[in-house]
């Protein structure tokens, strides 16, 4: 059936199911459950949770949950971000066949009200709806890690915005984007946190890209949908909040190190499917950029590099077959 055939099937929201990722975070995940199941399940269904083979006692926590409408499936290996996400939204359209899923790492849960918000308005008019994310606390800072964004490449104007001093920011969702109920942005990419994806934009793209392992995944699926002719927008009365502590402002360095290989080789096809053509003159720039990161590593520089060349040469032949093991093998060999 055709993607907008499915868009037609129901009026208004129609039926919400979330899938959470989650890996050794109990307490954060905990409070994330929590969280979605408060909403009473005319607005949302179940709650499908993919554990990647936590070993923090989350196994059992989730065992003793009676909730009916808390569905838990354990992984037998780590899959990472992205093999979870293609996990449990395979899973969720097999049980449950939902109108809508609205997918979120461990560490990320709707502010209260905000599923209600999402069964107010008309969703039919896109295929997907992007959150406004933000850290917690009530001084409501903006997560940048999940600012929703346009491709420079497509759009003329973000791409002289970006050249001409605005960087990011340029083509990134800033503060005037976020400060209204009201307004609405056509984009190109959004994040898995506060993704409601619909069964239209399945049924146009399909899953998430599983090997992708971390990083990355999210760009990708939402580039791919746009590029396909799936609507998407970004809704800031949909709030989130993420809290996450992975990053930090003044540590340059991937902490554990085998991070660099999937953030730069995945970066490597998001850049290429951003820039069409133009990748021959992108990819160039990207690498002297990435390997001049090596000034950062005092001390484990050679692995750094070890990890980046292959990522770079990973990325541009678009090859994801790479085994988790052979990825951390690299590093353990140095």
């Amino acid at each position: 059936m055709p993607a907008q055939a499915y868009l037609n099937d129901s009026t208004g929201a129609g039926r919400l199911v979330a899938v959470v990722v989650t890996y050794n975070r109990l307490d954060k995940l905990k409070m994330t459950v929590s969280r979605l199941l408060e909403s009473p399940p005319e607005q949302l269904e179940a709650v499908v949770v993919i554990d990647n083979a936590s070993s923090d006692g989350t196994e059992v926590w989730l065992a003793d949950h009676d909730d009916p409408r808390l569905d838990v499936f354990r992984c037998e290996t780590n899959l990472g971000g992205a093999g979870g996400f293609e996990t449990g939204m395979k899973r969720a359209t097999r049980l449950f066949d939902p109108d809508w899923m609205v997918v979120m790492d461990d560490d990320a849960r709707p502010e209260p009200g905000t599923l209600a918000k999402f069964h107010r308005a008309d969703r039919s008019v896109a295929e997907a709806w992007g959150a406004a994310v933000f850290h917690p606390g009530p001084e409501r800072r903006i997560c940048d890690m999940n600012r929703p964004a346009i491709n420079p490449f497509w759009h003329r104007d973000a791409m002289w915005r970006t050249l001409t001093g605005q960087g990011r920011d340029g083509f990134h969702m800033g503060p005037e984007d976020f400060r209204s109920d009201a307004p609405r942005r056509d984009v190109d990419v959004l994040s898995f946190v506060g993704f409601f994806v619909s069964r239209a934009a399945i049924a146009r793209v399909g899953y998430p890209d599983g090997d992708l392992f971390i990083y990355g995944d999210d760009t990708l699926y939402t580039l791919g949908l746009a590029r396909a002719g799936g609507r998407i927008v970004f809704d800031p009365a949909l709030v989130f909040e993420h809290d996450f502590s992975t990053h930090s402002v003044t540590d340059k360095r991937f902490r554990p190190l085998w991070k660099s290989y999937y953030h730069y080789r995945n970066l490597m096809m998001v850049y290429r499917l951003c820039s069409g053509w133009l990748f021959v003159l992108v990819a160039p720039a990207a690498s002297v950029k990435w390997l001049a990161k090596v000034r950062h590593h005092s001390g484990e520089r050679w692995t750094f590099l070890a990890y980046v060349m292959r990522a770079l040469r990973d990325g541009i032949l678009r090859r994801t077959d790479v085994s988790h093991d052979t990825v951390l093998g690299w590093g353990a060999r140095r």
